[in-house]
């Protein structure tokens, strides 16, 4: 078996991480658009849920090849503890707090229906810090970080995410106005009642 396998493992399962987390959050912000009063397919919203837990999987893989490769010495304690590792704690300290963002977020996703609706929505916004740190993790701590493919994905993604939230935020504030129309009292305007005159022609003697 090559010496380097794990570190192969490691290194693809990352990329693939960071691949899957970007096209969730990309899904999920696209079913958060209302740019239009139709509702979303629902292969959607299956497809974001299904795309999460493969992250979370892939995210699995990519701590077990750290273990099992004899190149940087990952223990449980580098793994999970931010700053504990000698190698670049900075950049590893950034996927562990992604990881256990990510946790976060779809262990609620999974529990959302006994959840408040408003602490699912505050866990759910951790996504895009799931999304900017492991960004920052695999720019900074990762071996392919200098792939000139990996950097124009990593600027077009970091490009599409900001412009859908934008456009969710458009959106949002569009919703809110056409709301508060709505919610004004209308006034009905009434034909005014005619003035009766007495004249030549009154049958008033």
């Amino acid at each position: 078996m090559n010496q380097h396998l794990w570190w192969y493992v490691a290194r693809a399962s990352g990329v693939v991480s960071w691949v899957l987390v970007s096209a969730s959050v990309v899904f999920g912000l696209s079913l958060s658009l209302r740019l239009t009063r139709k509702p979303k397919p629902a292969w959607v919203l299956d497809l974001h849920r299904f795309l999460g837990g493969l992250s979370v999987l892939f995210v699995g893989v990519h701590l077990v090849g750290l273990v099992l490769d004899s190149y940087a010495k990952f223990g449980l304690s580098e793994l999970f503890v931010p700053l504990a590792s000698a190698w670049k704690p900075v950049p590893v300290a950034w996927g562990v707090v992604a990881l256990y963002l990510l946790l976060a977020v779809e262990a609620t996703s999974l529990g959302m229906k006994h959840l408040p609706r408003k602490f699912w929505r505050v866990v759910h916004f951790t996504s895009y810090g799931v999304f900017a740190l492991s960004t920052l993790h695999m720019f900074t701590a990762g071996t392919d970080a200098s792939n000139p493919l990996l950097q124009w994905a990593g600027l077009g993604v970091t490009a599409v995410v900001v412009f859908l939230t934008i456009a969710r935020m458009l959106g949002a504030k569009r919703v809110r106005s056409e709301r508060v129309v709505a919610a004004r009292p209308r006034v009905v305007a009434t034909a005014p009642t005619p003035l009766v005159s007495v004249g030549a022609d009154s049958d008033v003697a």
